[in-house]
């Protein structure tokens, strides 16, 4: 059968991150224009706490560790910095309209779940931290990787340009958290508004690195959770309990945290160990950025993904690195090879099973191996997966996700001869896909995609 092109846009995890502290969203490529019914309003989703985190404190600690005192290059850093006293924050430029409620949200969060005080600054006052929103093409004529990024030293856009030349944004050189800016292209859709508030929030007022092993966190370049966790509110009340201060070595902060995460986590205590928490080798970074990035042929791309997993065997992986190898190899074959990316991503599945925070990540295969299904006519099977993988996905809120399932279940249904069923699902998408995707050329898109691969199953 010839693979439907569209299988290959379907994918919604991009890049890895470009250098420290910096977050990279999914946005997804166009295809041709779909016409149909006027679009849904914006939907957006409902405030909910995240689960409590479920691994051991003993690895709770190292990570901690690792999240505060390394970059994403592997430079080290020299002391633990933080806000002492109450964080204030404001918006400036082009600011999206989604952006108030969704900054409002987080804010809810990070006072209700990681005990931090942090409120929206008094008009007029310099805030602790400024949210900057710019056109994404100022912002990559001076940082061409970056989906949005944090600076210390900061208030602005115009700031950065003057402070960067003269050396003063460099985190390694701070001792405690005073002024902090925020950089966010103003022109993408809701949902990259507002992983990016997250991400970049946490990084601004906490740990800087982020690490490919956590399968529960944003704090991970894999981009597989949009919003903050459970185990990211814990790091951040960690971040700011009474026992640390400004100006604490890494062996300080290490003899204290056995006894904060005691308190702060009982039921991390005594958990067994998930094994390997060493840092992963610049060289299967590497690999990860040529695997996922969006330079480069298929051939390359595959080539990296193969590397990947090389590499992650070596070192005796058994945790998210090894499943997003398998993932990466999955998503390269896409185009090309349906069983063996069906293969890939079983497995990298059957890993993230067993994991604490896997459940998004199956999500995300779910979806991969429902568009296989619905490309192929079994349009059962490809029910039955996004039966399984919504739940999880609205609970993650990840709406483009969420749209992207909808649509499958909508085409399957259609296929099936269940018009009202389909009619529901599709309009339950379109709503999601608007906070998801943004604009309606790319909503359409999406549409035309995955119709495209119901098409090519009922004729296959």
């Amino acid at each position: 059968m010839r693979i439907p092109m569209a299988l290959a846009a379907l994918t919604l995890i991009v890049s890895a991150c470009s250098p420290a502290p910096v977050a990279q969203v999914a946005m997804n490529r166009p295809a041709p224009s779909m016409q149909g019914a006027t679009l849904a309003p914006l939907q957006g989703f409902a405030p909910q706490a995240a689960p409590a985190a479920a691994r051991s404190n003993a690895d709770i600690a190292r990570d901690f560790l690792d999240l505060e005192f390394l970059m994403e290059s592997g430079r080290a850093l020299p002391v633990l910095t933080r806000f002492e006293g109450p964080i204030t924050v404001a918006m400036t430029g082009v600011v999206p309209a989604t952006a108030h409620p969704d900054l409002s949200r987080v804010m809810a969060r990070l006072r209700a779940e990681a005990g931090i005080d942090i409120r929206p600054a008094t008009p007029g006052s310099r805030a602790s931290i400024t949210i900057d929103f710019q056109p994404r093409a100022a912002m990559r004529r001076l940082v061409p990787s970056a989906a949005c990024f944090v600076v210390p030293r900061v208030s602005s856009f115009a700031e950065y340009r003057t402070a960067r030349s003269a050396g003063l944004t460099d985190w390694a050189t701070v001792t405690q958290r005073d002024t902090v800016g925020i950089i966010m292209p103003s022109d993408t859709s809701p949902q990259e508004v507002r992983d990016c508030l997250h991400e970049e929030l946490a990084q601004a007022i906490g740990p800087l690195n982020d690490l490919y092993r956590l399968p529960d966190s944003v704090f991970n370049d894999d981009n597989f959770h949009t919003v903050l966790t459970g185990f990211d509110m814990l790091v951040l009340r960690v971040h700011y309990d009474p026992a640390l201060q400004s100006g604490m070595t890494r062996n300080e902060v290490a003899a204290r945290l056995p006894a904060i995460l005691a308190r702060l986590n009982p039921a991390g205590e005594g958990r067994p160990s998930a094994g390997n928490t060493q840092m992963a080798p610049r060289v299967w970074i590497d690999a990860v950025e040529a695997a996922i990035g969006p330079r480069g042929s298929d051939s390359t791309r595959r080539k990296a993904a193969e590397r990947m997993l090389s590499i992650a065997r070596a070192q005796g992986w058994q945790d998210n690195r090894l499943a997003f190898s398998y993932f990466a190899l999955g998503r390269a074959q896409v185009g090309s090879d349906i069983p063996a990316a069906t293969r890939a991503f079983t497995e990298a599945q059957r890993i993230w099973q067993r994991m604490p925070g896997g459940e998004v990540r199956s999500a995300h295969v779910d979806m991969q191996l429902a568009a296989f299904a619905l490309a192929e006519g079994r349009f059962p099977e490809a029910l039955a997966l996004t039966d399984r993988a919504i739940p999880v996905v609205r609970r993650a809120e990840n709406a483009a996700l969420l749209a992207t399932l909808l649509m499958i279940r909508a085409e399957a249904h259609a296929a099936l001869g269940r018009d009202d069923l389909a009619r529901e699902a599709r309009l339950d998408s379109l709503g999601w896909a608007r906070y998801g995707f943004g604009t309606d050329a790319m909503v359409r898109a999406r549409q035309s995609d995955i119709a495209g691969l119901a098409a090519s199953g009922r004729s296959g």
